[in-house]
């Protein structure tokens, strides 16, 4: 081989291994350029709801399955967070006590919104109420006298007289949320059998004190009440009351306590709302016939109403019934009401439904 094929030989050898370099290099910068955006896809930003990334290969292709898990907290009657009755002293002579340092249940979302609502639990199987929670405001409270509530008999209810109670019944129909808060009247799943002293002592003064601070400020007030039974008695033997100012972060009305359903001097059987004490008073054969009379009379109007009808207001736009006396009317658009003659059964055949405020 000549001096000149040997350096044309040298050449091309060169010059192939200079383009195979530029193809190697080519190829890792695409390399690195899909691995950069490889890691950039696999990179997420964690938000409600999360969203979990996860890598598919298969002998072909790589993919991206994405799933996403939403997270829901729930608060429950049983859990009002980590109340437990057996930690609460026995009665002395205070009508309530602080509870978790006086700092109620709520949670920061229960507290976030300033919006007016209220809820009444179901009635359970042994007919108890359970949890009633409002956020209230002044649009939620009365604008009349409060009705009847008589014809309601809670559970563990007993017409009993004692000369040393105030007014002499042992027994009120307490309001888990007073009438001067939410205007409910004779609504079952807000009142139980509660004393005297419950009623006046235990609850009343945090009652007026939510409403003074309602009135005086135009603020709301997230508010609940918990009746609290032991096991399947038919009497609470107490109620965990919790109040929380909105829009001044509990500056105006932050409390956590738990008044005892008991009357001084009176001992009480709470399976049964049975009781004992000094000057009781046996009600007389004249009152049990009147009050035999005033139930049988009761139970006339009720078969009247049920065979001819009664007036009822209707919400043609929410598609709910009321009693003429409700609250809810006087706040109903005149459009939207209309006032019908006849039964409850008319009525929600018609798809209607009962308002849950005057239970109709």
């Amino acid at each position: 081989m000549s001096l000149y094929q040997k350096i044309l030989s040298l050449l091309l050898t060169v010059s192939v291994l200079f383009f195979s370099g530029c193809n190697a290099i080519d190829n890792q910068s695409k390399q690195n350029d899909s691995l950069a955006t490889t890691t950039y896809s696999e990179t997420s930003i964690t938000t409600a709801p999360t969203e979990k990334t996860e890598k598919v290969t298969s002998s072909e292709t790589t993919t991206y399955k994405t799933t996403t898990t939403v997270t829901t907290t729930t608060t429950t009657a049983a859990e009002i967070n980590k109340f437990v009755l057996s930690e609460i002293p026995t009665f002395s002579d205070k009508a309530y006590i602080a509870v978790n340092n006086n700092i109620p249940y709520f949670t920061k979302e229960e507290m976030s919104s300033a919006e007016s609502f209220e809820e009444y639990s179901k009635l359970d199987k042994y007919g108890r109420c359970g949890v009633a929670i409002a956020c209230v405001g002044q649009d939620l409270m009365p604008t009349e006298e409060r009705g009847s509530i008589g014809s309601v008999k809670p559970s563990g209810w007993h017409t009993v007289k004692y000369a040393g109670v105030d007014g002499k019944y042992l027994y009120n129909r307490c309001h888990l949320i007073g009438y001067q808060l939410t205007a409910e009247n004779a609504n079952e799943k807000n009142l139980i059998t509660g004393t005297r002293y419950l009623n006046i002592e235990g609850m009343l003064p945090f009652e007026n004190m939510t409403a003074d601070y309602i009135k005086e400020t135009n603020n709301h007030v997230l508010y609940r009440v918990t009746p609290i039974f032991n096991e399947d008695d038919l009497l609470c033997r107490g109620v965990l009351m919790e109040g929380y100012s909105i829009e001044d972060k509990g500056e105006g009305i932050c409390f956590c306590i738990y008044a005892y359903n008991a009357q001084p001097g009176i001992s009480i059987d709470y399976k049964t709302g049975d009781s004992s004490g000094p000057d009781f008073e046996e009600t007389t054969t004249t009152q049990k016939k009147s009050t035999v009379a005033e139930n049988l009379q009761s139970e006339k109007e009720t078969e009247t109403e049920k065979a001819i009808g009664s007036v009822y207001i209707l919400n043609t736009n929410t598609k709910k019934f009321h009693r003429a006396d409700c609250s809810a009317v006087k706040q109903m658009k005149e459009q939207n009401k209309q006032e019908f003659k006849g039964t409850r059964d008319e009525l929600i055949s018609q798809g209607y439904k009962p308002c849950k405020k005057c239970s109709p």
